[in-house]
């Protein structure tokens, strides 16, 4: 033991040693906006990876000083007593002192500085040649009440999507869910198995756990491998903190209330630290009780849908189904056992209760059970940073593991009661190391490295006949036991073509994805084999070349170019049943050998195209984009334009059979009916079967930009606007993406801060104009065409309203006739049909995505040091709106009270 000991010291003292050489000093004085020295400032030094480098404090003068540091590029972060801070991207040279001043100020409205933008580097994003969002940590704690998808609204280039209360995502130049890759400080988040069109787990990330989030638009399959066609998310957690001498403890609890929801929650984060060991422990709840939307309606509830009557004359202003509880908490701690050499370990848990797909519910198809259970999440990871490893300056180590679970007991059938309920529970469990090193070689930083991650599927299904009470095995949605591996090899240049004037960066990566599934993993189902054998193998090689080329008095001219690859997941080979978005769907294994062919349209007016069903191939995309930024102090402004093409984009159309497959089985259901088209239908839904497929080619314009003006030291104004235009690039129509493209919007916000002050406060118009490019896809989806049908009117009206009490039975007393009537009007089945329709079988509710308009007005108080308090009245004007692909309205007039305190 004593010679492993003495070995082990003599290994770090020798490793402290290498790390010593070329090192270099960096030193400025902290002050705040009246020019006052800051005293006592916590300064952390960080490496893009969020690993502490060295702490110091600001003397009585505001002076700090690092020493002893290695070159590289660095975040700076000064923070205050009472909540004032800044960030600052620095470069550091061997033997070249360095001083940066640093003015500290209240809640932080705009950051420029970037950690992920180019793996391993901090940067400004002026220096980028590609465009990225930056989401200070104070934006955060705003916006994010009900969960972390709200807190990327109101950002150029974004779009935030809200499936249910509970589920949420984020829409990155026009696409969402799985052509959206999530990361988390560099750990992959995004699973093989997540769902085309929602982001299931995206919201169990806490967001009063992180310290900012980034988001990089256009792909980046390059630096980040698979599924960011339209980009990717980088969410950073809270740090650790180290201290200068002795030891340190801080708190901070947090305390908000909304009334569009009736919610209530807490935030509490507790951090030590000393020369060494650190550690942030965060805990976090909150419950969310029912919504009241715009103007108290429920835009696409059942009774709206199928009978053209407001929502709030059946249930009132509060929408049923849309309460939840969630419960989060984090670890993460820091162990530096020398200098230049650092441990992290990050874990994490999420989990929400009692939440439900209310677009299932009254709040869409009327069906009587939509529950979503055991949606937990945990995630972790153990990483080594080193500095002056061999050859190179920079070394990272990341082993990590993410494990999502989620259970969804449904019953359809439009409220049938006497129909199964099926219950589906699916838990992926993810593996993952990545490695990389990083070289100053002159005006080059070179980096290079590997990751691989391992989804590992286990699923089981049951169904439930509500009148016996029996239960019999159902094939689960993908195939238990079924796995990705999904690895990759990289490099990366960012050169300094011209210092301060011209930087040049690219990136090239090799990335594989195979695909496995087994019939013996799967019990069979009725004595029948329902999986299927099936592997899949993919590969590609993805690359990004951007610049920035500073122009001079403020300008500078930016451009990339970079190729993006999606390979087809678990859902895309393996998905059949129901899905979340009420449709039956199969692979295309399910129908080998039976003539199948993929329908024109994703709704029941397909015919056939003449193109048979294959499996699916991989999605890749080509994106172009160029920026014009300007800075000088009081003025910045940017403007970019892109053009992405999506190859072999993979999408759900009408599955088309030959005729006479009635009685036949797709997986465990059998086929009940069938269109003289080829179109056939199952009993759990009520459109057309769907198959996955690579139906066409896309291409998705826009524009981005933003503005923002120092207009006299104490007002400001900003603003952004984003324009998308997506269509097929065979015909031209809107393209059949899942989740449809986000309209024209915008935004202009007018803030007060008096400098030195203790209050801020700003008004905030967003508004978008209506959507009138929807694709056959997107009219069918309830959650933004609501298509009805005179059979679906019927089914509700029989089914879903007969037993929640809004239909009333005939003379007879007997339900089930045409003497049938609705309570509240006295009409009966076929004089709503008529109503509704006229002489159509079937429209949509919104044929078009209806604008809107909203007025804001926010503003903070700041108690002496340890105290603040936010309040923001939003939607002053109740407007009723939702959001592309939500299954839920925005909330109506709303008033939100945050209380922080600080110990």
């Amino acid at each position: 033991m004593a010679l492993a000991l003495l070995l082990g010291s003599g290994l770090w003292l020798g490793l402290a040693q290498v790390a010593a050489r070329d090192s270099t000093t960096l030193t400025g004085y902290v002050r705040n906006v009246a020019g006052v020295p800051v005293a006592n400032a916590r300064l952390t030094l960080l490496t893009a990876r969020q690993s502490v480098v060295a702490t110091a404090l600001s003397d009585t003068d505001g002076r700090y000083l690092f020493d002893d540091i290695q070159p590289g590029a660095y975040e700076l972060v000064a923070a205050t007593a009472d909540g004032l801070g800044v960030r600052l991207a620095v470069a550091l040279a061997a033997g070249v002192p360095t001083q940066r001043d640093l003015v500290v100020v209240t809640t932080s409205v705009a950051e420029t500085v970037t950690v992920t933008a180019d793996v391993g580097l901090v940067q400004d994003k002026d220096e980028l040649g590609q465009t990225v969002t930056v989401i200070p940590v104070g934006r955060l704690r705003e916006r994010a009440t009900q969960g972390l998808a709200e807190a990327f609204a109101e950002e150029a280039g974004l779009s935030v999507q809200q499936t249910s209360p509970t589920l949420g995502g984020v829409f990155v130049r026009g696409l969402v869910a799985s052509r959206v890759s999530v990361f988390v400080d560099g750990v992959r988040y995004t699973t093989s198995a997540q769902r085309g069109g929602i982001s299931t787990f995206f919201n169990l990330l806490e967001p009063s756990g992180l310290r900012g989030a980034e988001v990089l638009h256009g792909p980046h399959g390059a630096q980040y491998g698979s599924d960011s066609l339209g980009g990717s998310i980088q969410l950073l957690t809270a740090t650790a903190p180290l201290t200068a001498t002795g030891f340190e403890f801080r708190g901070e609890s947090s305390f908000f209330g909304t009334s569009a929801t009736a919610g209530f929650g807490n935030a509490t984060r507790l951090a030590f630290g000393t020369t060494r060991v650190g550690a942030v422990v965060n805990v976090a709840g909150r419950r969310i009780n029912t919504l009241r939307a715009g103007g108290g309606r429920d835009s696409r509830a059942a009774v709206t849908r199928f009978f053209d009557l407001p929502s709030n004359r059946f249930y009132g202003e509060r929408q049923p189904d849309t309460a939840f509880t969630e419960y989060a908490g984090s670890l993460k701690a820091v162990a530096t056992p020398a200098s230049g050499h650092q441990f992290v370990f990050h874990y994490q848990r999420g989990q929400q209760d009692g939440g439900k797909r209310s677009d299932q519910l009254l709040g869409g198809d009327g069906n009587l059970i939509a529950r979503l259970g055991n949606l937990m999440l945990d995630f972790g990871y153990v990483r080594y940073d080193g500095q002056r490893i061999g050859w190179f300056d920079s070394v990272t180590v990341t082993g990590s593991f993410n494990i999502q679970r989620e259970e969804r007991i449904n019953q359809g059938g439009q409220g049938n009661p006497q129909a199964l309920i099926g219950s589906q529970y699916e838990r992926t469990r993810t593996g993952g190391v990545s490695l990389f090193g990083s070289k100053v070689v002159g005006r080059h930083t070179l980096l290079g490295g590997a990751d691989v991650y391992r989804d590992v599927m286990r699923g089981r299904a049951f169904d439930v006949n509500p009148t016996t009470g029996v239960a019999v095995a159902a094939r689960p949605r993908v195939p238990t036991g079924a796995y990705v591996n999904n690895y990759g090899f990289f490099v990366q240049d960012v050169w300094e073509a011209l210092p301060n004037r011209l930087r040049l960066s690219a990136s090239l990566r090799y990335g594989v994805a195979s695909y496995r599934a087994r019939a013996r993993d799967n019990a069979p189902v009725g004595g029948r084999a329902v999986v299927e054998d099936d592997a899949v193998r993919t590969a590609a090689w993805t690359f990004r070349l951007s610049g920035a080329w500073q122009l001079g008095r403020g300008f500078v001219l930016a451009g990339n170019v970079a190729r993006g690859f999606r390979p087809p997941n678990m859902t895309d080979l393996g998905s059949l049943g129901l899905q979340g978005n009420g449709v039956y769907e199969v692979a295309a294994p399910a129908v080998a050998g039976r003539n199948a062919f993929i329908g024109t349209t994703a709704d029941a007016t397909a015919v056939s195209t003449g193109l048979p069903v294959r499996q699916v191939i991989p999605e890749s995309s080509l994106s172009y984009e160029g920026s014009l930024r300007y800075r000088n102090g009081r003025l910045d402004a940017d403007v970019t334009g892109f053009v992405t093409n999506i190859n072999d984009l993979l999408t759900t159309q009408t599955l088309i059979l030959p005729l006479g497959a009635v009685g036949t089985r797709l997986g465990t259901e059998i086929i009940t009916a069938q269109l003289p088209t080829g179109a056939v239908f199952v009993a759990p839904a009520v459109s057309p079967v769907r198959i996955r497929a690579n139906f066409t080619d896309a291409r998705i314009v826009g524009i981005e930009s933003s503005l923002g003006v120092k207009l006299t030291p104490s007002w400001s104004l900003s603003g952004n606007f984003t324009w998308l235009h997506a269509e097929d690039r065979a015909t031209g129509q809107p393209p059949d993406v899942e989740g449809g493209t986000p309209p024209p919007q915008g935004l202009l916000r007018l803030r007060y801060q008096p400098p030195g002050s203790a209050w801020w406060v700003e008004g905030v118009a967003a508004a978008a104009h209506r959507q009138t490019r929807l694709s056959s896809l997107n009219l069918d989806d309830r959650r933004i065409g609501a298509t009805r049908t005179r059979t679906q009117i019927q089914n509700f009206f029989r089914r879903g309203a007969t037993v929640r009490g809004l239909v009333e039975a005939g003379p007879d007393g007997r339900f089930g006739t045409a003497d049938d009537r609705l309570r509240l009007t006295g009409e009966t089945l076929a004089q709503i049909q008529n109503r509704v329709l006229g002489t159509a079988t079937s429209a949509p509710l919104f044929p078009v995505l209806p604008g809107w308009m909203t007025l804001n007005l926010r503003g903070g108080y700041r108690f002496g040091e340890r105290q603040d308090l936010t309040v923001a009245v939003d939607n002053l004007l109740d407007q009723n709106y939702r959001t592309i692909s939500s299954g839920v309205d925005a909330p109506g007039r709303n008033l939100t009270i945050r209380y922080t305190v600080r110990f």
